[in-house]
């Protein structure tokens, strides 16, 4: 493909382009890389400044690159063509589309998957081999479910929903249109319910709902629990990371971006395009306002409020974390200080007592 004619695909999002004063100097693209990785006829971007140096030992044919007049022009003296655009990462991820799809197999039920009589397939659905459907499965159209997916029963699947290998979808829950679950995640098992006696646990049945709305995303091994009453809710367009843990009775917002390995307690309501980044801890029923967000490892106890960045844990405000992260690495210097400070003191206390005790002695 012509360097031209990805320009002119993505020509909503670019604000200039080499070729717009040397159209005739195109090259073919025949694929994308990293720019450290780039070889001859791939194209790579650069998202800033930082990435100045890697532009002069690229190999890349094409570049992707912020509206930065340097980068510009060092791209041009080294013969790279480029296009330029505020959202780079984007462009680059858009062209990624030209020369990439997932694995889509065609429509087709294989032989030795196990659907029972009263589930309702839709069109143009594929189900790979050894999946399971149980009773008054509701599957949409043009959806995926690939080998060893097991779906519980009274399951609702959403037109152009993709279900990994090896995912289990538990009774009763309700996965909106566009969705993706990836490999080893469970979707509506029990939450984990149970309550203290005097002779142990008692176990309290999770007789609620678990909800994915449209265009959700789940990597592998996360889970998704279902309530004991009511429903744990995913927002629209939400993405979930591996290793992640939903809590139950938990409602995630729409937008939202959580990272590998966080995990929420239950009953924790999340607002719109919250970000929660890896190792997020959420303690129980906390409330995370619309637009915050959680740095790596953060520990949250309590109400976030909407637009707060927190780190740290138990979590505080980002900046005062930053002074405090300051401090910490000088705080053996700080601590022999304060050692030499009383040190100091008490000396100073001793010797005004013996002046003390003197000047009575006089008296």
């Amino acid at each position: 493909m012509k360097f031209s004619e990805i320009t002119r695909q993505f020509a909503d999002i670019a604000t200039d382009s080499s070729l717009t004063t040397n159209p005739d100097h195109d090259v073919e693209i025949t694929g994308v890389a990293a720019i450290d990785e780039a070889t001859s006829g791939t194209l790579s971007y650069v998202e800033g400044g930082k990435f100045t140096s890697l532009i002069g030992k690229t190999a890349a044919s094409a570049l992707i690159l912020p509206d930065d007049t340097t980068l510009k022009s060092q791209a041009q003296e080294r013969g790279i063509l480029w296009v330029s655009t505020r959202e780079p990462k984007l462009f680059f991820a858009k062209v990624l589309t030209l020369f990439y799809q997932p694995y889509r197999p065609n429509p087709q039920i294989h032989p030795t998957a196990i659907i029972h009589p009263t589930a309702k397939i839709g069109s143009d659905v594929y189900i790979g081999p050894h999946a399971v459907l149980q009773e008054r499965v509701e599957i949409g159209n043009s959806a995926v479910i690939h080998p060893n997916v097991v779906i519980y029963p009274d399951v609702k699947i959403g037109d152009r929903t993709t279900l990994h290998a090896n995912c289990t979808i538990h009774e009763r829950s309700q996965i909106g249109a566009d969705c993706v679950i990836h490999s080893g995640t469970v979707i509506g098992a029990e939450g984990f319910g149970f309550v203290p006696t005097r002779t142990g646990w008692f176990k309290m049945e999770q007789s609620g709902y678990t909800v994915l709305e449209d265009g959700v995303e789940i990597g592998c091994n996360s889970a998704v629990d279902r309530p004991a009453v009511g429903e744990t809710r995913i927002g629209r367009n939400t993405v979930i990371d591996n290793l992640v843990q939903i809590g139950h009775g938990s409602q995630i917002g729409a937008g939202c971006a959580i990272a590998g390995q966080a995990g929420m307690a239950g009953g924790v309501k999340v607002g719109n395009r919250v970000i929660l980044a890896g190792q997020v801890g959420v303690a129980n029923q906390v409330k995370i306002g619309d637009g915050a967000i959680a740095s790596a490892q953060t520990g949250i106890h309590n109400d976030v409020p909407p637009g707060e960045i927190v780190s740290g844990s138990p979590a505080i405000s980002h900046k005062l974390y930053l002074k405090a992260a300051a401090i910490y690495h000088r705080l053996p210097e700080i601590y022999q200080s304060l050692k030499q400070l009383q040190r100091q003191l008490g000396q100073k206390s001793k010797e005004a007592g013996e002046q003390g005790a003197g000047s009575k002695g006089e008296n």
